[in-house]
C-alpha cells in the first residue's frame, strides 16, 4: 500500500473507517445540515470518503470566509523560515515604519499577539465592526490606528482586523501579496489549484460572505484579505489540514516548519493557537480552522485525521464539531 498525494480514494476500511456507519453519512447531511456542499475525511494520508452536495463537485471553490485566517497563519510561518521575518517576538510596527505611533503602547505590539488575538481594539469582543473597516481607503492605516486602544495587551480578543495585519506584514517583508506568496510557497507545493486575484466590486453582506467572493479578495491597496476573502476546494481545505498532521511535509517536500505547527497549536488557556482553534473534548486533542457558515478543517492527531467541510454562508449554522463528534467520530476504529 503505497500513500498517495494525489487524493486518490480508497477503501474506508482499509484505513480503520467503518464503511456501514459511512454509508448513513448522507441522509444525516441533507436532513440536518443542508448548507454542507462538500466533505472530505483523509485518515492516514489517504482519502477516506468525499462527498458533495447542492450541486456542488470536487473543483467548486467556496469561500471559506475565517478559514483564510489559518492560512495567512502557516504564510507567516513560512516567511519566518525563509528569513523575511525574524521571528514572532519583530514588532508590528517594525513593518509599518512611515507610520507615526503617538501612542507608545503600539510600540510594545508583537507578531505573536496579532497571531493568538491578544491586541487590544476599541470594540467590544465578538462585535468587531468589520463593515467600517471595509468602508476605508486605507485598511492597514485604520488598523494601526485602532490597535491597541481599550483593554490590556495579552488578553485575547477575536480580530479579523488583526489577521488582515498579518498579511499586510506579509507583503511589506516579502514584496508579494499573501495571495502571491501562498501561491508560490504553500498551495503549489501542496498540489492546490492556484488562487486567482479578485477585486471585490462592493462589501454588502452578499460580498462579504456569501457568492459574490472569487479567487482572493484584496482590499483597496491590494493587500490580499487576511480574515477572510479566500476560496478553496474542499479538497485543498484538506489537503492544507493533512499538511498540519503530517508535521509540515508533502511528500519529500517540507513546506512548514515542524516546530511551527508545534507552537501554532500548543494547548493554553485561551484555547486559541496561532490562527487555530484548540479543542479539549471527546478524550481527543484538535485543532482547527473555523469559517462563518459552517467551514472547517478539523485536524486530529491521535486518528491521523483531518476533516474538511465546505459549507454555503448561513446564519447560525449547526455546530461542525457536533456533527463530527457524532456523526464521524463513532466510525473510527483501530
Amino acid at each position: 500500500m503505497r500513500k498517495t498525494i494525489n487524493w486518490q480514494g480508497i477503501e474506508p476500511e482499509i484505513v480503520r473507517v467503518n464503511s456501514d456507519k459511512l454509508s448513513k453519512l448522507e441522509s444525516i447531511i441533507k436532513n440536518d445540515y443542508s448548507n454542507i456542499n462538500g466533505l472530505v475525511i483523509v485518515r492516514d494520508g489517504y482519502l477516506a470518503y468525499e462527498k458533495y452536495f447542492n450541486d456542488k463537485g470536487p473543483d467548486d471553490m467556496q469561500h471559506v470566509a475565517s478559514v483564510t485566517k489559518s492560512i495567512i497563519s502557516a504564510l507567516i510561518g513560512i516567511a519566518i523560515e525563509a528569513g523575511y521575518i525574524q521571528s514572532t517576538e519583530q514588532k508590528v510596527l517594525d513593518f509599518f515604519p512611515e507610520y507615526n505611533a503617538v501612542d507608545s503602547y503600539k510600540q510594545h505590539i508583537t507578531i505573536r499577539h496579532l497571531l493568538t488575538m491578544t491586541v487590544p481594539y476599541p470594540f467590544e469582543d465578538w462585535h468587531e465592526p468589520l463593515d467600517v473597516l471595509c468602508q476605508q481607503q486605507d485598511w492597514v492605516t485604520y488598523i494601526l490606528d485602532s490597535m491597541g486602544n481599550e483593554g490590556d495587551l495579552g488578553t485575547f480578543k477575536y480580530s479579523t482586523a488583526g489577521a488582515h495585519l498579518l498579511s499586510a506584514i506579509i507583503t511589506r517583508s516579502t514584496d508579494k501579496s499573501a495571495r502571491a506568496f501562498a501561491n508560490e510557497h504553500l498551495f503549489k507545493p501542496l498540489g492546490m489549484k492556484e488562487i486567482p486575484d479578485f477585486q471585490m466590486g462592493a462589501y454588502e453582506f452578499d460580498d462579504l460572505f456569501g457568492k459574490n467572493v472569487k479567487g482572493w479578495v484584496h482590499d483597496p491597496n491590494g493587500i490580499s484579505t487576511g480574515g477572510w476573502g479566500l476560496t478553496l476546494t474542499t479538497r485543498d481545505m484538506a489537503r492544507f489540514g493533512y499538511l498540519y498532521i503530517n508535521n509540515g511535509t508533502w511528500g519529500n517536500n517540507s513546506i512548514l516548519s515542524k516546530n511551527w505547527i508545534t507552537d501554532s497549536t500548543k494547548r493554553n488557556p485561551n484555547n486559541y493557537g496561532f490562527l487555530w482553534w484548540l479543542r479539549e473534548d471527546a478524550d481527543l486533542f484538535t485543532y482547527s480552522a473555523i469559517g462563518d457558515g459552517g467551514n472547517i478543517i478539523c485536524c486530529i492527531p491521535q486518528l491521523n485525521m483531518v476533516v474538511a467541510i465546505a459549507s454555503e454562508f448561513m446564519l447560525q449554522p449547526k455546530d461542525r464539531w457536533i456533527f463530527i463528534k457524532e456523526h464521524i467520530l463513532p466510525m473510527i476504529h483501530d
